[in-house]
C-alpha cells in the first residue's frame, strides 16, 4: 500500500524540479486549481504585458507601435515559441484565429490536395467543434465528401483506406485524456495516400510532441489551455514545410497576401506560413500570449511528462483507495502511453453537483455532459500536496453526501 499521508505528498514536493515555476503564476489562496486543461492561470508576466501593451504602445505609441513595438511580428514570433513545444520548426508554425477557424483552412486545403478522394475519417468522440468544421466543409465544398465516425480508437488504422483522402484527429481527447498513437496513425494515413491533421488542444504544454519526426502534415492548437494565453487567446496552426507550396487555404485575408501593405487588386499568397494568416492579429491577446509563453524557458518537457504521469498516477490510486464505494468509475487509461494530463471519472448520478460542491470548496475541475467528473493536472503548478487536499475534500463530499443539495443541482451556462 503507497503511503496516503499528507507528509508524504510533502515529501514529493520537495524533490519537486518544476515546483519553482508555481511562483510565475497568479494562483487564488485557498483555491485548488484542477482546471488547466480548459483554461490556463495568470502568468504575472502576462499580467504586466497587458498593462505595457494597453498604457504605453497602444496609449502613448498609437498605430507607431505596429512597427515600434513590432506588433506585425506577433504571428511569427508567438509561433517561434510554441514551435519547440510541438516538435516542429520556427518556420512551420503561426499564431492564428482560432481552432476551429484553422481547421476548416487546413482541412480545406488537404482535400483540394486528394482531389480524387471523398473521404475524411474522425471519431465519434472528438471534441464536437471539430466535427462540426469538418460537416461545415464538406457543405461548403459540395463535391460528394462523406465524413466518417469511427466509433472505437482501436478501429481507427482499419478505416483509413485508399479511399480517403483526410484524417482529423485530436491527439488527446477532451472527455477522457486517452492519447491516441500520432507517430502510428500517421505512418497509416501516409501509407494509404492520405493526409493527416491533429488537434493539440490538450496535449500541447502538457505532454511532448514531435510532428515533424512524425511527418504530420498539419496541426492545429488552441493556447488558453496548458499554454495559458487567457480567455478566447488565439489558436495556432502547423504546416509541414512540404505541403506551403501547394494549394491554397480559403480565407484569404490580406495578412495572408505575399505583400499585404502592397494593397495589390489581386490576391498572391505569401510563400511561407504566413498564408494561413487572414484578417488583422489581435494585438492585446497575442500581447498576453507572447508574454505567458515565456514561463516556458528552462522546461524540460521530458520533466514535464515524468510529473505529469506521477501526479495523475497519484490522483487516481488516492481516488480507489478512499472512495471505492461511492460509484466512481475511471474513465482514463492507465496505461501511460495513452494517458494525456487529465484524468476523467464517471459518477451514477451524472456528477455535476459533484463538481459544483467541489467548486464550493475551493477545488476547481470541471464537469463533462452526460456524467463526467474531469480534473487537469498541471506540472508547472499543480503540487502532490494539491492532490492530496482536492482528494480529501472530494472524500468529505461524497462521505457526506453535501453534493446532493439543491444549489449544487442548478446547472450554470458555461460547466
Amino acid at each position: 500500500m503507497f503511503d496516503q499521508s499528507l507528509t508524504a505528498a510533502q515529501e514529493q514536493d520537495l524533490n519537486d524540479r518544476l515546483a519553482a515555476k508555481r511562483d510565475e503564476f497568479i494562483l487564488p489562496d485557498g483555491v485548488i486549481y484542477l482546471d488547466g486543461n480548459s483554461l490556463g492561470p495568470l502568468p504575472h508576466k502576462a499580467a504586466a504585458r497587458i498593462h505595457q501593451t494597453v498604457s504605453h504602445e497602444w496609449g502613448d505609441g498609437l498605430i507607431r507601435s505596429w512597427n515600434d513595438a513590432h506588433w506585425v511580428d506577433l504571428p511569427r514570433k508567438i509561433g517561434a515559441k510554441i514551435a519547440p513545444l510541438i516538435g516542429a520548426s520556427p518556420e512551420n508554425v503561426i499564431m492564428a484565429d482560432q481552432t476551429s477557424v484553422n481547421l476548416f483552412k487546413v482541412l480545406s486545403l488537404a482535400l483540394a490536395l486528394r482531389p480524387d478522394r471523398k473521404k475524411i475519417v474522425t471519431e465519434r468522440r472528438n471534441f464536437p467543434s471539430d466535427n462540426y468544421i469538418a460537416e461545415g466543409v464538406i457543405k461548403q465544398l459540395g463535391q460528394g465528401h462523406e465524413l466518417i465516425h469511427v466509433e472505437d480508437p482501436a478501429d481507427l488504422h482499419a478505416a483509413i483506406d485508399d479511399d480517403v483522402a483526410v484524417v482529423v484527429l485530436t491527439h488527446v481527447n477532451y472527455r477522457d485524456g486517452r492519447m491516441l498513437d500520432m507517430a502510428g496513425l500517421t505512418k497509416s494515413a501516409h501509407d494509404a495516400g492520405a493526409l493527416i491533421i491533429w488537434d493539440l488542444a490538450h496535449s500541447a504544454g502538457a505532454t511532448p510532441i514531435n510532428l515533424a519526426a512524425c511527418d504530420v502534415d498539419f496541426a492545429i492548437g488552441c493556447t488558453y489551455k496548458y499554454l495559458n494565453g487567457g480567455p478566447g487567446a488565439p489558436a495556432f496552426l502547423y504546416a509541414a514545410g512540404r505541403h506551403l507550396s501547394h494549394g491554397k487555404q480559403p480565407l484569404s485575408g490580406w495578412f495572408a497576401h505575399q505583400s499585404p501593405f502592397a494593397f495589390e487588386a489581386d490576391f498572391t499568397p505569401a510563400p511561407d506560413i504566413n498564408q494561413f494568416l487572414c484578417g488583422t492579429p489581435p494585438v492585446l491577446s497575442a500581447a498576453a500570449l507572447d508574454a505567458a509563453l515565456d514561463v516556458w524557458e528552462g522546461v524540460s518537457l521530458q520533466d514535464l511528462r515524468a510529473k505529469s504521469l506521477a501526479l495523475t498516477d497519484y490522483f487516481i490510486a488516492l481516488i480507489e483507495s478512499r472512495c471505492p464505494q461511492h460509484g466512481l468509475t475511471l474513465i482514463t487509461p492507465r496505461d501511460h502511453g495513452s494517458r494525456g494530463s487529465h484524468v476523467s471519472f464517471t459518477h451514477p448520478d451524472g456528477g455535476y453537483a459533484i463538481i459544483a460542491a467541489l467548486i464550493a470548496e475551493g477545488v476547481i475541475g470541471d464537469f463533462r455532459a452526460p456524467d463526467i467528473l474531469r480534473f487537469g493536472f498541471t506540472p508547472l503548478y499543480t503540487s502532490f500536496s494539491d492532490v492530496w487536499h482536492a482528494v480529501d475534500k472530494l472524500t468529505a463530499i461524497l462521505d457526506n453526501k453535501t453534493w446532493d443539495q439543491a444549489q449544487f443541482h442548478a446547472r450554470k451556462v458555461v460547466t
